[in-house]
């Protein structure tokens, strides 16, 4: 699995000019998954994400985590992030994992973001043409 992470002030999700989903202050994670991951690599993760101090305490020190300022996570599958760009000028993602296998660990690491305690876990529609929107915080 491959994650890029950003804290956000706001972010949204964009299905077919519909917001679907939308999260104040928190973290957006662009999640990937790759073929062969598992229940252990989507455990680690949520662990990780979920303990991650990158949230900033009361005098602004980057100290706490999302869960300790009660913030949100809106999860969005993006199979992109296990293009292969080594050779060509066209990517490769033979390297993600097929869609029903990636949707269901996809789910599977969001449920385990809940039962780590994160206040509000979203996400977006996997497969859908997303529109993902954000207020950088950083």
């Amino acid at each position: 699995m491959r994650i890029v992470l950003q804290r956000v002030r706001k972010a949204s999700v964009t299905v077919r000019d519909e917001r679907i989903s939308e999260i104040g202050a928190g973290l957006l994670l662009l999640v990937g998954v790759a073929r062969g991951d598992g229940e252990s690599e989507a455990d680690w993760l949520a662990e990780k994400v979920a303990g991650l101090r990158i949230m900033g305490d009361e005098v602004g020190k980057m100290n706490l985590s999302v869960k300790d300022v009660e913030g949100e996570i809106l999860a969005v599958s993006q199979f992109t992030l296990l293009a292969d760009t080594r050779k060509g000028k066209r990517p490769s993602f033979a390297g993600a994992a097929p869609p029903e296998e990636a949707e269901a660990l996809f789910e599977y690491f969001c449920e385990r973001l809940r039962e780590k305690g994160v206040a509000s876990v979203k996400t977006g529609s996997f497969g859908a043409m997303m529109e993902v929107a954000l207020v950088n915080d950083g």
